[in-house]
């Protein structure tokens, strides 16, 4: 691990880290360039991502490519309706050599971790990950250890209508910074995609181009990009106008409000700015607002942000 400098990482600089590994990792992914981005986004605002869609669409590929490509530990947590909470965190195991009991870390120590088909397993075990997810430690038999920076979760999860899931609650809702689906590949896409996997599986030949230090130099710059006053004005408005709603049962929480900033933070870097801009947040609403959002009937939340982004008056980031 590269070791992380005194100096601040400048945006032009985080840009060029950012277009780094986006490359790389569309040497494996055809096309998604949204969700790629969406997903270094994530890992950049320094929350964790939630990708709904049915099986092979690539999810798990995009998370394994990820991890690689920034140099970090990838566990997958594979959750099934018998597993257990010990079976993510650890759990301590009597050691009959020294006659003691030893900690063995579960799969959640690493830096990116993938949680597929987290809506398979049952809400106990779902609730494992919320210590992991808000801050970054797990409490174990009442001994709490911190997990290593950087720490990014991609959930995975199938369609509600799937045989055999359980909902997942509210608050574990809450904790994605964003959430997107995949989508179905063009027509193009999937000749492509056959194409590159007709001699073997290009993520095995994949490198890393960046450290798990830059990673955190990235994050640390995320936190220096400005968001003018307008900009948080502009979010609050966005927050009460959903809250108006009357298909909206469940609103949006104050921490989709400071996750929406942090993420628009984040593209910024994208960028090469060290400021965010109002089409920054238009850009990113929906996949961070939606999925937290409770509707009323068959009203789509995703639809019901998008109506409100594209009405609601943007005001000026300088005041005459």
């Amino acid at each position: 691990m590269a070791s992380i400098t005194q100096e601040a990482l400048q945006p032009r600089r985080a840009a060029e880290l950012l277009d780094q590994v986006e490359k790389n990792i569309h040497r494996v992914i055809v096309g998604k360039d949204r969700i790629v981005r969406l997903a270094l986004t994530g890992m950049v605002a320094g929350g964790h991502i939630l990708l709904q869609d049915l099986p092979g669409t690539g999810k798990t590929l995009l998370a394994r490519a990820l991890a690689t490509s920034v140099g970090g530990t990838f566990r997958r947590i594979q959750f099934t309706p018998d597993l257990l909470p010990s079976d993510i965190t650890g759990s301590s195991i009597f050691n009959q050599k020294d006659l003691s009991f030893e900690f063995v870390p579960g799969p959640i120590f690493a830096h990116i971790v993938l949680a597929d088909e987290v809506n398979r397993t049952t809400p106990r075990t779902q609730s494992a990950l919320l210590e992991a997810m808000g801050e970054g430690q797990v409490t174990v038999e009442g001994t709490t250890r911190v997990l290593e920076r950087p720490f990014f979760v991609v959930a995975t999860q199938n369609p509600a209508e799937f045989h055999g899931t359980y909902p997942l609650p509210e608050s574990q809702l809450d904790r994605f910074v964003l959430a997107a689906e995949m989508g179905p590949p063009t027509d193009a896409e999937a000749i492509e995609v056959l194409a590159r996997r007709e001699h073997g599986d290009p993520i095995a030949e994949l490198a890393a181009v960046i450290d798990v230090g830059e990673v955190i130099e990235l994050q640390e710059a995320c936190l220096r990009v400005v968001a003018a006053p307008a900009i948080r004005t502009y979010i609050v408005s966005l927050l009460q106008a959903i809250r108006a709603r009357q298909d909206v049962l469940l609103p949006a929480s104050m921490r989709a409000g400071v996750y929406l900033q942090r993420a628009a933070q984040a593209w910024a870097l994208f960028e090469g700015r060290d400021f965010v801009l109002p089409d920054d947040v238009k850009l990113l609403a929906v996949p961070v607002l939606a999925h937290r959002l409770g509707m009323r009937g068959r009203g789509k939340a995703a639809d019901a942000v998008g109506e409100l982004v594209a009405s609601l008056p943007i005001p000026p980031l300088r005041q005459h």
